[in-house]
């Protein structure tokens, strides 16, 4: 499975319509993940144009975000690989731990929140932040994450410039 993740997408005053260079990784996508801050659910309408999108509430997400079916957090099994998603994941210290104990079944948590692209290990979970495409904020370009799931395993996780 080759899955896009996104977040903090901030529409419309980030994002007026899918950026060319997101919507080259969006293509031939199996799953979309958005981690929150949509901002409108017609981003969301957007990219499932492309591929199925499951995506959680972010704290400028407004009720139509909620109306479409995100929700605080979400649980899905990805060909045996288990993910949770969640956008604000807290403060960066103790974050790995944090996660741990708040999704004990998970191999990886997606969040977003800080617009800084992550990718952590402890070695029982790995964490993923991809940044935000449009709202670069202090970071040198706007981002977001492929995963690459197979065989009950994450392949790879990479996180992608797409300013």
């Amino acid at each position: 499975m080759r899955i896009v993740v996104l977040s903090d997408t901030h529409a419309p005053r980030r994002w007026k319509s899918c950026p060319a260079a997101v919507a080259s990784q969006l293509l031939g996508a199996d799953l979309i993940l958005h981690a929150g801050d949509v901002c409108t659910a017609a981003v969301l309408d957007e990219l499932a144009q492309y591929a199925p999108v499951i995506a959680v509430i972010g704290n400028n997400d407004g009720p139509d975000v909620a109306e479409w079916g995100a929700a605080e957090t979400a649980s899905l099994a990805l060909d045996g690989v288990r993910v949770a998603m969640i956008h604000d994941s807290g403060p960066a210290p103790g974050r790995l731990a944090r996660m741990r104990v708040r999704f004990p079944d998970a191999d990886l948590v997606v969040f977003g929140h800080s617009h800084i692209p992550l990718d952590a290990a402890d070695g029982a979970l790995r964490i993923f932040n991809p940044g935000s495409p449009t709202d670069r904020r202090r970071q040198p370009h706007g981002t977001i994450g492929v995963l690459h799931v197979a065989d009950a395993t994450l392949i790879e996780a990479r996180i992608i410039e797409v300013t």
